[in-house]
Formats: structure tokens, sequence, C-alpha cells
């Protein structure tokens, strides 16, 4: 019999959100959880967002339609100033809203919050990415009502988005209005004033900011018969917008039609004579194009020309289009677990949304919230490269290309931002949106340097998934030798019992609950990797392509002395370790700090960053989210199995999980080092962060770096498969009592279907010339037609429960001094 884990069936409400494999149903309207259920909804193709508003518009949460990249910038006013600091804030602008179609029957306007539902469906189908909605309803005159809704954010069309709304008078007659509208809303407010209910409540500095001023100046307002349309300019950033609507009516009733265009509002106004079981039908085709300047006038011809398209072509093959779309992603992207219909459910939706996320970014980056919400404006960080890449990577490799090209095109404000902290090289932002930095607190912001390394090991691991060297040769070796340089660049020597250190100082680790600190250990192995990546790529370049080289040198002013330093500093990178307590230190002085006793910490004070201010946070050592841990996965060929355990033990009890990047970190080393149960703990933690809304913040966007590492524990965890040095391995972790976990992996063009089950790992080339692989310390070849099947005897050490409070277990500095654990007064 399979067992399930309580957390599989608790952690959503299976009587409101039945857990079907490949839908996400909704059965009972609420009006308590609308921002959360407006991100699960939310439709995008990773360019177009539009979160799950109900079409009847006043019974929101948060209203939303977002453009990728699409922003408003606006000074930074630091409190006091100091040079370098970033000048320029970005958040990304709510656009005008074309989701809303309005119904009045017997002139009594729709409401689901106080409306007599007979019946009531929503579902977002994941094969064809069309979110849907039936509701029966009995008017306050008693009429019943059938309605249905569909919304599509195309996949295929970049820029376009198709929505019906089909209203049936069931058992009486009545007259019915039906007025659809393109709404610019200021910063996304409710246009009936009511604040509280439309932009929800409360601080929370991962929000984003809100605009004061007007954003958008209407430039184009016009309408006819069949289309609406209307462009903006941004106040400040300059950047431009047109949207435009096609309508078409059908209907056996008797109909007429009232237009109305202004700077802020156009919209058709259907007034119907509806008689029962004749369905009127509205059709709604919408184009958005955006720019960082061209102006309006030429982007409403490029939204005519979108629509035109759709008109010759017909809404039925822009929806076949999107089944043909997601067909090919599902057949390249699905991972199946067998007999756990709540989590193939949560797992199939967290994969959506990286489609969602990524698909039509192009030419952009991917915002921490995707397309589906403000929260942290808009902005890409470092999440991207280790969280979201690698599924990109490994099964839609061009969507990966795309993302990395986006921050080699970022490469010379990079190169300014160093120059602005005193460095040679390139320094990417940590938060941004037009390449610029955003963040305005650099204890926890710009001082996260580890970003370079990331973006380089993000680059890295796509040239050894795929062998693109014309990417490589051309742009991507760059980015590697920029960044080399501001590694060697901020870096010092310095002597340690006769020989030389290489040392990096005053920077910030992923954890961002300890700032501003020297030799942070992920920083160091990170910079590590990013100077050897960056001088193998430039002999490697040599080698294979003279005339590129040669050119590489020409523009980038490089010579094999340099490159040497950057072998010499890896070679020499100080990573911190202390054989006293028999862990590596997350930085130079973590251990000098007491421990923050979260065990003792009261639920309510949680998580800590909305609690406490941050210096005292800093005091301590508490971690927010994974930090070394990270360190072990990235880099695990350079620690030891003993190392990886001792570690993991050490940080366990002291990571708070406020983060939602920690979750699946901690899952896939828990895996590797024994501790099972955990790390399906983490990883359910992690898979219903939005469905269940764990961090009680998913009203404010989809994390869509939490469900990158979703595939991440699944392949690297469970799969236990690793990408070291360019080899790919498997060493899997099958997870008690699941029968079977099965993903793919894109590896050198050719396909992998890896399936793991307690006795064998089965390796199947479903498209290419197969590979060879590694499992356990033995080669595997993997041909075309011909599945392989390997025994597996065990899935690695088993160790119960979690980590006991060893950190606190009366360990001793290495001055002699007990290390003790409080929790500070709030």
């Amino acid at each position: 019999m399979i067992r399930r884990t309580k957390d599989e069936r608790s952690t959503v409400d299976r009587t409101r959100f039945p857990a079907e494999e490949w839908r996400l149903v909704e059965q009972r309207f609420s009006a308590e959880d609308l921002g959360v259920t407006e991100t699960l909804f939310a439709v995008g193709n990773g360019y177009l967002g539009m979160r799950g508003n109900v079409e009847e518009g006043r019974d929101s949460h948060t209203h939303g339609t977002f453009i990728n990249g699409f922003h408003e910038t606006w000074p930074i006013r630091h409190a006091e100033e100091a040079y370098g600091f970033a000048r320029v804030g970005q958040t990304i602008v709510n656009v005008p809203d074309t989701k809303v179609i309005r119904l009045y029957v017997d002139d009594e306007p729709l409401l689901l919050t106080v409306a007599d539902l007979i019946a009531y469906e929503r579902s977002l189908d994941l094969r064809d990415g069309v979110l849907r909605r039936e509701v029966t309803w009995r008017t306050p005159s008693g009429k019943a009502v059938r309605l249905r809704t569909e919304r599509m954010a195309s996949f295929a069309e970049r820029h376009l988005a198709v929505m019906t709304f089909e209203v049936e008078m069931l058992d009486a007659a009545a007259p019915v209005a039906i007025s659809s509208q393109i709404l610019n809303r200021q910063d996304g407010q409710d246009e009936y004033h009511v604040r509280s209910a439309a932009m929800g409540e409360g601080f929370d500095p991962r929000r984003a900011n809100q605009f004061s001023e007007r954003v958008l100046q209407p430039q184009t307002q016009w309408g006819d018969d069949e289309r609406l349309v209307l462009s903006y300019q941004c106040t400040n950033s300059g950047m431009t917008l047109a949207v435009a609507a096609d309508h078409r009516l059908s209907t056996e009733n008797a109909w007429d039609m009232r237009t109305q265009v202004d700077p802020d509002l156009a919209k058709h106004v259907y007034r119907v004579q509806a008689e029962p079981g004749r369905p009127i039908r509205l059709t709604k085709v919408v184009a958005y194009h955006t720019s960082r300047g061209v102006p309006g006038r030429e982007l409403v011809d490029r939204c005519r020309r979108t629509l035109d398209r759709v008109r010759d072509q017909g809404v039925g093959a822009q929806l076949d289009k999107q089944r043909e779309w997601l067909d090919d992603f599902w057949a390249r992207s699905d991972v199946e677990i067998p007999g756990r219909p709540e989590v193939q459910q949560a797992v199939r939706w967290n994969l959506f949304q990286l489609a969602q996320a990524t698909a039509r970014a192009e030419g952009s980056g991917v915002p921490a919230k995707g397309v589906t919400g403000t929260g942290y404006g808009g902005h890409y960080f470092w999440d991207t490269e280790i969280y979201v890449l690698p599924f990109l990577t490994y099964t839609s490799p061009r969507y990966a290309r795309n993302a990395l090209r986006f921050r080699y095109q970022m490469l010379e404000a990079a190169r300014k931002r160093a120059q602005d902290l005193s460095q040679r090289g390139a320094l990417f932002p940590w938060r941004t949106i037009s390449g610029e930095e955003a963040s305005a607190y650099y204890a926890a912001g710009t001082a996260q340097y580890h970003i370079d390394a990331d973006i380089a090991y993000a680059l890295v691991q796509y040239f050894r998934a795929t062998g693109d060297a014309d990417f490589m040769r051309r742009e991507a070796v760059d980015v590697l030798v920029e960044t080399a340089r501001m590694w060697e660049d901020l870096g010092f020597w310095r002597a340690n019992g006769g020989d030389e250190d290489f040392h990096i100082h005053g920077v910030t680790g992923p954890d961002e609950y300890t700032t501003v600190v020297n030799d942070n250990l992920f920083t160091n192995v990170m910079a590590r990797f990013n100077l050897r990546a960056a001088a193998e790529a430039v002999e490697r370049v040599r080698a294979a392509y003279p005339e590129d080289h040669r050119l590489m040198v020409d523009r980038l002013g490089l010579d094999d002395v340099e490159v040497q330093r950057w072998r010499q500093a890896a070679d020499r990178m100080a990573i911190p370790y202390d054989e006293g307590v028999g862990i590596h230190p997350q930085d130079s002085h973590f251990l000098d700090r007491e421990i923050w006793d979260l065990s003792a910490t009261p639920p309510e004070k949680r998580p800590l960053l909305l609690h406490y201010h941050p210096l005292v946070i800093y005091r301590y050592q508490v971690l927010k989210q994974a930090d070394v841990v990270l360190a072990l996965f990235l880099q695990g060929h350079h620690f030891t199995e003993e190392e990886k355990l001792a570690d993991f033990e050490y940080y366990d009890p002291l990571t708070t999980g406020d983060s939602t990047l920690s979750g699946v970190v901690q899952s896939i080393i828990a895996a590797e080092v024994g501790y099972h149960e955990l790390a399906m703990e983490y990883f359910l933690s992690a898979l219903f962060v939005d469905l269940a809304n764990l961090h009680a913040n998913a009203a404010h966007g989809v994390h869509v770096a939490s469900a990158g590492g979703t595939w991440s524990a699944l392949a690297y965890g469970f799969g236990g498969m690793r990408d070291y040095e360019g080899i790919l391995t498997f060493d899997p972790r099958l997870p008690d009592g699941w029968e079977s976990l099965t993903f793919r992996v894109t590896w050198h063009g050719s396909r992998l279907r890896v399936t793991v089950r307690s006795d064998g790992l089965e390796l199947v080339a479903e498209t290419g010339d197969g590979a060879e692989v590694g499992v356990r310390g033995e080669r595997v070849k993997v041909a075309p037609g011909e599945p392989v099947h390997v025994a597996l005897d065990a899935h690695g050490p088993v160790r119960h429960g979690r980590p006991g409070r060893r950190a606190l277990a009366g360990h001793r500095r290495e001055d002699g001094t007990l290390i003790t654990a409080r929790v500070p007064h709030s």
C-alpha cells in the first residue's frame, strides 16, 4: 500500500481545491484569500502576465496586468548620502487592464462576494494554458444565469491574449449589459477607491514601491465598432506602451453597442435583450506592445498587425497553437510521480509557472515573481541563475540562452557599476530591471558580489550541457573575463603561516541575516569557480578559435599574465575551516557570534526580518537561507562526504527558512547525506509555498525561484543528478513510499528520460544520439532506442529525524570560549 504523508494531504484544502494531476481547480468561491487565488490562477508567457482577477473587476485583492521589463524609474532618496549608493529606483508598472468585462442582468451587477451562486468552478488547465470559469448565478430577481469565461496568454504569439465571455439566461428573459473595457488604473489601484480591498494591507519590505504621481501619460486613444486602442509613455523612464483589443459578439438575441474612449478608459457596452436558451458570446482578443522609446504610434501599428493576423487565422488557430506549444513543453519538461496525485499536481503547477515566467521573456530577465505580481518591484536577482536556469538549461536550452544573453547585454552597465565601487572588470547589480543597481540597502544588496560568480556558474553550466561554442566564444567569454577581473581586483594576498592565501573581504553571501563579512565561504568558493572557468574559457577559445581569440584579446585588453593571476588566486583562495568545531564557518568571524535559539523563538516572531531590526539579527549565528549548504550543492566535488554531513548538521538548526530560496537546497543536501524524511519535509515546504500560501505572501506573486528549485530538488535531490566538471552523473535518493520518479534531461542535444525506482535506474534516449553518463562511479552508455537498466541496492545512507542542536552542544571556539544560545528581547 502506498503511504501518503500528512503534509501531502493537508497543506491544501482539498474540498475546495481537489487534486487533479493536470488542472488546478477551485470548486468554491471565497473572498477570504483573493490575493492568493489571483496569483495561483494567473496566466502569462514570460512577456505578458495577467493575474487571476475575476472579469467583473470589483472583487479583487490586487489588480494586475504586467509586461516584463516595462518599468517606471524614480530617484532613490537616502537619509544619509554616500558615494556609490544606488541612485535610480525601478518598479514594474501595472499596465492598462484588458481583463475587465462587467456583467449586468436587469441592471444588477454580478459581484461574486455577495452573489447567490448556485454553481461555481474555476480551473487552470496545465495542458492548454487556459483559465476557465463556469458560474451559475441566481439574480436578486430570481433569474438563473450561466456564465462561462476563458482567458489565455499565448505562448506562441508573445504579445497576444485571448478571452471569451459567454452569458446565457436559463429560465427567464432579461436585459443584459456587458461592458468590455481597457482600463488604466493608477499603479493597479481599485477604480472604486476601496484601497484596503484592492491592494491588500500590512507592512512587508518585500513588496513593491507604489507611485504617488501619475505613471502613464496618455498619447493615443481611439476606437471603432470592433477595435479599441490606447497608448502611453512612462513619465520618468520614457518607456512606451500600446494596447489594443478586438471584439466580436455572437448571439441570436437582439442587441446594440455603445462605445466610449477616454485617455484612461476605452470600452464597448453591449446591450442585449436576452431570451432563455440563447447564449451571448463575446470574444476579446488583445495585443500589448512595449518599447524603451519607440513612439506610441509605432506600437499601435504593431498591435494592429498582431490583431489583424489573429483575425485572419481565427481564434481557434491560436488555441491550437497554444496546445501544440504546451505539448512540446511537457514532452521535454514533465516530471512524473505515480500514485501521488497531490504532489503530481503541485509539481506540474510549479513547472507551468516556470514556463509562464520565462518562455517569452526574450530580451528581458526573469522577475522574482514572474509576471504574476509586483513583489520585489518586478526586479531580476541572482535567483534566476541559481534556481531557474538549471531547469531551463536541462529542459529548454533555448530559453536558458535567452536569459544568459540578457545578462551579456547588461555587461556595459556592470562595468560601470564596478567602476562606481572602485573595481576593475564588471559587477552585476544585485537587483535591477534596466541594468542599474536598484538596491537602496547595500549591506544585504550591493554587497552580494557573489552574483558575478552565480552568473558565471550558469553560463558554464549551460555551455557544458549544450556545447554551445558559438555563444561561449562570441559573448559568454566576455562575461567570464570581466567577472574574473572583478574578483582578482577585489581580493588580496595575505601571508598565513608562511604561505600566501587569497582573501575576499567586505561582502555578503546568500544569507541576508549575516552581512558585510570577510571570507564568506559561499562567495570564496564560487569566486574560485569563476576565476578558473574564465581561465579555461580563454584557453578553449585560443585552442579552437584562434581568430576569435585574437578579437577577444583586442576588445578586452587581455594578456596571458592576467589569466595566470586568475589561476593563482583560485588555487590559493581562502576557504574557512574550524578544526575545533569541525565545520566550515560561514565567514571568518561567524563563530565569534552567539547563536540565536530558534527553538525558543515564538512563532509569532517569524519571519525575523518583520519583527527585529537588522542590526539585532546581524549579531547572531542565524541564517535566513542556506549559504554554506548551497556551496555544498553547487561545488560539492570540493567537499568530502564527512564535511558535507558535519556542515549540514551544524547549519540546519540555525536556518530559519525565512527565505523561500532555502528549502530546496536543504532538501537536496539532506537527501545526499541521508536525512530522507527531512529532505521530503523541505521539498514539500517548497512545493506548496504558493499553493498553500506557507509564507503568507503568495498574494504578491508566484515564488518563481522556489518553483525552479522544486525541479532541482526532484532532479538533483531525489534523482541524485550532478553535473560537476561537465560530467553528468546520478546517485538517486528515491523517497520512501514513492513508486518511481521520472524526469527528463537534455544533454548535448539528446533528451534522456530518467526513471528512478527502488531497485534500479532506467535511462532512455528519447531524442538525439544518446549520451554517456555516470551512475555511482560506473560509466553508462545510453544509445537511442535501447533502454539501459542499472540495479541499485540502496538509496544512500539513512539518518532518521533531523539534526539536533549540534551547534549548541558545548562547542568551544579556537580561543576556548563557549558558544551559547539565546533569543534577543523583542
